[in-house]
């Protein structure tokens, strides 16, 4: 019992509450054991895309799959440049999008194919299902994650952990170029240290940084610069 024996307008209300849980909240008004396969699927592509950059959503995120769009738009028209809304997007948030989207199918894909040989018994699409939940720290269950061996339970605790920091921890040293060519780790390009550094180079105060996160007094020349060069 899900959707099919209930009023238009509750299939209706709860098809858009999955579209969201299922990218943040991971709450579940029926059970996600009952859907059919296809059901299953779409739910595993609104995983693993997630919420927003600046959201606690966990998936790859909702601009890396943009990018990646307006990539394959601009390489079909054949733009040098990859443009949105009037701006163009430099090649390392390109790359770094390739990188991150890499990174998470990889990671799926090779627990996916480890708790399959630890469970004989479960099916492809319900492993699936599980570890994509998991990657996106979403909460979502089929309803087989209480019955795993503790092999897949450990791997599914990992994809929990690499999911909800993999994407800092695995694109973080990523070397981009820095204002004066060379390159740098994207972490420290784009870490509060470096707008401190900034603050007490142009004799600007930086402790606010620290002591009062909810009130930051910057100027708009430094706060500019180290925003341009974070997003190289």
């Amino acid at each position: 019992d899900t959707l099919g024996n209930r009023p238009l307008d509750e299939r209706i209300l709860i098809s858009m509450v999955y579209s969201v849980n299922t990218r943040s909240s991971g709450l579940a008004t029926v059970d996600v054991g009952l859907m059919r396969e296809s059901t299953w699927f779409l739910q595993d592509a609104l995983m693993f895309v997630g919420g927003g950059s600046a959201s606690t959503a966990g998936g790859i995120k909702v601009t890396t799959l943009a990018v990646l769009l307006l990539a394959i738009i601009a390489e079909a028209r054949g733009d040098r440049d990859l443009e949105a809304f009037g701006k163009r997007i430099p090649f390392a948030t390109v790359r770094l999008s390739v990188a991150v989207a890499f990174i998470g199918a990889t990671v799926v894909g090779l627990a996916t194919l480890a708790i399959l040989e630890l469970e004989n018994a479960q099916a492809l699409d319900v492993i699936l299902f599980e570890v994509i939940s998991a990657f996106a720290t979403c909460g979502l269950s089929t309803g087989v994650t209480p019955h795993l061996s503790d092999g897949s339970t450990y791997v599914l605790t990992a994809l929990m952990f690499t999911g909800r920091t993999g994407n800092a921890a695995g694109v973080g040293p990523m070397p981009v170029p820095g204002p004066d060519g060379r390159m740098r780790r994207l972490m420290t390009m784009s870490s509060l240290s470096t707008l401190a550094a900034a603050m007490d180079a142009a004799g600007e105060p930086s402790d606010g940084l620290w002591e009062s996160p909810e009130g930051w007094t910057i100027s708009e020349t430094v706060l500019d610069r180290w925003l341009e060069d974070a997003a190289q």
